[in-house]
């Protein structure tokens, strides 16, 4: 059927500089590129373009170019080109259309209407450089309070397992099949050195990522792929997916394109076949549900490993949260609307779920006013760009947060939202063996070290000019935050000030 569809990018190619070499036909996996043999000359096919900018990266003489369609409709604030287009897309496949990464509408980014205080004369600043500054973080369950032997100075009370973190960091669920093994293999290794923990979302745990099971968080989803006694033993932490930001109240989907023989072995679900995760967990209908589940999963591990419980960010979070924690969950995940997936069904992606700031500030808050917030760690994901988010983050009320889309960056990603085909030019969300190459975990590894390492030196720096020397100062201290341009039924939400104030 021909499409009505106009080509999104225009490939412009430089002939007084392409020596037909075809490294463009070679590195593009959406075949945009060919060459024509009889004429000696690269063409390109535009409307195949996804603008992942693969080709012009690689090209030796920078003959290639990529620009958006200037193509433009009649102006219609309320019909505009994305919905004419999906339109058309729907009247030609009559199915769901589907997406990668995390919602690109322009909701309000609330992280860039906060700003932290800084010290001045009263209260002096710290150099990082010349004193000690501490970005330790331990997740799981705290007691209400400590008895120490007076004689021996040993503590008494017996502590919940805890997870320790070099750097309030980790990296986001992104399972083995949603992800590449290399893509998987260079955040063990990076979460191993850097001293914090990965997560192998809910594909299981390929064989050869065992030797780093005590950086490793494993989770249990609906639809237990990959789920074994082994597996959950080889973890730092179990977590208990319910949700996720990118698609709240529906299942996972991983394209049967995706589920390579080595996919299938590791999920333990036939080759090329869905890998479909039910919408409702089966065993939670209820908070009791779910702390028999928590309970079987201690269980099953010894009472040695705390377990996490992961919600998309919904407008009863802070109700839900509370219910968690009562149930016994060690670690609250919250992802909000701009967590990213490797495909999702765009009208979910974009219309459900709410910003992760919201979230976050309404469950910190309910669980301090009952009294349990010290029972549980709170951990975010959704959108987390830089150490400034961090700092923001922990200081309304987050113990560390996930990244996800930005590792993925640190490796490549261009955020071409392509995930669902598995053609991924970057290697990255592909289970094809001759793209996945295009990831060597050495360099992966490297480039997400220094990524964590520089966002690591930026929040000491923050700390420093802030007159604290220490993470735990920050943690929930939403005195040190300030609005811009909110609302003040924001700013209550929130639980902030306004700037100047």
């Amino acid at each position: 059927m021909k499409t009505y569809l106009p080509a999104k990018f225009i490939v412009e190619r430089d002939v007084s500089r392409c020596i037909q070499c075809q490294v463009c036909v070679n590195q593009c996996s959406f075949e945009v590129h060919h060459y024509d043999a009889a004429d000696d000359e690269v063409r390109s096919q535009e409307e195949n373009c996804i603008g992942c900018h693969r080709c012009v990266v690689f090209c030796p003489t920078n003959a290639v170019s990529i620009r958006r369609n200037p193509l433009d409709y009649r102006e219609n604030y309320n019909w505009r080109p994305e919905v004419i287009e999906d339109i058309i897309k729907q009247a030609e496949t009559g199915g769901v259309l589907l997406t990668g990464m995390g919602n690109d509408k322009g909701y309000r980014i609330y992280w860039d209407h906060l700003v932290l205080n800084a010290s001045q004369v009263t209260n002096p600043s710290i150099d990082p450089l010349r004193e000690p500054m501490e970005l330790v973080t331990y997740i799981g369950r705290k007691p209400d309070k400590v008895d120490i032997d007076s004689g021996s100075l040993r503590l008494k009370t017996k502590l919940a397992p805890q997870v320790k973190l070099d750097v309030p960091v980790m990296f986001s669920a992104m399972s083995y099949g949603a992800v590449s093994i290399n893509v998987q293999e260079s955040l063990a290794r990076a979460a191993t050195e850097a001293g914090t923990l990965w997560n192998t979302g809910e594909g299981g745990l390929h064989r050869k990522l065992y030797k780093y099971g005590k950086n490793t968080i494993v989770q249990v989803a609906s639809g237990r792929f990959g789920v074994h006694p082994e597996y959950l033993d080889a973890a730092a932490v179990v977590e208990i997916k319910i949700g996720q930001g990118a698609k709240p109240g529906i299942g996972g989907h991983l394209p049967g394109e995706k589920v390579s023989a080595e996919v299938a072995m590791t999920r333990m679900i036939p080759k090329g076949t869905d890998a479909l995760s039910p919408a409702p967990q089966h065993d939670i209908y209820s908070i009791e549900d779910l702390a028999q589940l928590v309970y079987a999963l201690k269980e099953a591990t010894d009472y040695t490993k705390p377990v996490s419980v992961k919600i998309a960010a919904v407008h009863n979070s802070a109700a839900i949260a509370s219910g968690m924690v009562r149930a016994g969950a060690d670690m609250i995940v919250l992802d909000g609307l701009r967590g990213s997936t490797g495909a999702a069904p765009k009208i979910i992606r974009d219309n459900v779920g709410i910003p992760i700031e919201m979230a976050l500030a309404s469950v910190d808050t309910r669980l301090r006013q009952e009294g349990i917030r010290n029972q549980a760690s709170i951990v975010i994901a959704g959108g987390i760009r830089n150490a400034g988010d961090v700092a923001k983050a922990i200081a309304l009320g987050a113990d560390a947060v996930y990244i996800g889309t930005a590792a993925l960056m640190a490796l490549g990603c261009t955020c071409c939202q392509q995930c669902h085909t598995g053609k991924c030019a970057w290697g990255i969300c592909t289970s094809d063996l001759a793209l996945t190459k295009r990831v060597n975990p050495d360099i992966g590894a490297r480039r997400l070290v220094n990524l964590l390492r520089g966002w690591s030196i930026e929040l000491k720096d923050i700390l420093g000019g802030m007159g604290i020397n220490a993470l735990e100062s920050l943690r929930g201290n939403r005195l040190a935050l300030r609005g811009v341009g909110l609302t003040d039924t924001e700013l209550d939400i929130l639980g902030i000030k306004m700037a100047g104030g």
